[in-house]
């Protein structure tokens, strides 16, 4: 079983023999410049064809979750207020080392007044998980009926392959559970319960975070996902992790 992808990238195999912390920033800036994402730079080639590619026929009988947990993001929206990662630490109870979400901050500088825009990023429930397929214990594992991608906290090993795996840097070792820690679209902490929403897209003021069910035609993330007006995106498609996490303009 692999500990996880191999790289040509001698700045990602450097990265891995340095603390989490240091390693962290490290690859999220190899993270944004792989998605076309970086300080004093522009979006690149995220635009995909999503309706085609992930939303058919074929790929929903592969994938027949219901509810089908997932999150449309819009991405001019988000106004930098880091309420959303406020609401994921208090909900879930991250440590001031970990994280569960986070906003990156892009700027083009050649713009006129510095152009500043954010981009919020989280685990992005893949369809085809990297992380899942590297793991050697089955800790974490694709939620047969929901779709939200999971941490069975008692079979981690703390070997961090899922970590090494994650296209987004999505993951962290947690200290107090000795286990991997990682977003689950606040499954324990209020899907489980009979919330409807999870808490960074509730805590918005901007609504710049939808969650919702990808399997109800009647849901506004549904709809938002299947418009024609707007292009609609998913971050490192080329990876082929089919990411259910979606991005848009407007």
């Amino acid at each position: 079983m692999s500990s996880g992808p191999t790289s040509n990238n001698p700045r990602q195999k450097d990265a891995e023999c340095l603390p989490d912390v240091e390693r962290r920033n490290i690859l999220r800036k190899i993270m944004l410049v792989g998605t076309g994402v970086f300080a004093g730079g522009t979006i690149l080639s995220l635009i995909s064809n999503v309706r085609t590619i992930f939303l058919s026929d074929a790929y929903k009988d592969i994938y027949p979750y219901k509810p089908h947990y997932t999150m449309m993001i819009r991405q001019d929206r988000c106004i930098g207020c880091m309420r959303c990662v406020e609401a994921c630490i208090s909900t879930n109870h991250v440590p001031d080392y970990g994280w569960r979400t986070q906003v990156l901050e892009k700027v083009s500088p050649r713009a006129i007044g510095q152009k500043q825009e954010f981009i919020p990023i989280l685990c992005n429930h893949c369809n085809n998980p990297p992380c899942v397929r590297t793991c050697p214990t089955q800790a974490t594992y694709k939620d047969k009926h929901n779709g939200i991608v999971r941490m069975d906290i008692r079979k981690c090993i703390g070997c961090k392959s899922c970590m090494l795996a994650c296209p987004y840097d999505m993951r962290y070792f947690n200290e107090e559970i000795r286990a991997i820690d990682k977003c689950d679209f606040c499954f324990s902490a209020r899907l489980s319960k009979g919330e409807k929403n999870v808490a960074c897209a509730a805590a918005c003021p901007a609504d710049a975070r939808i969650f919702g069910d990808l399997a109800d035609p009647k849901s506004r993330v549904y709809h938002m996902v299947h418009q024609l007006q707007k292009s609609v995106w998913v971050m490192r498609e080329e990876t082929g992790a089919k990411p259910n996490v979606f991005y848009t303009k407007g």
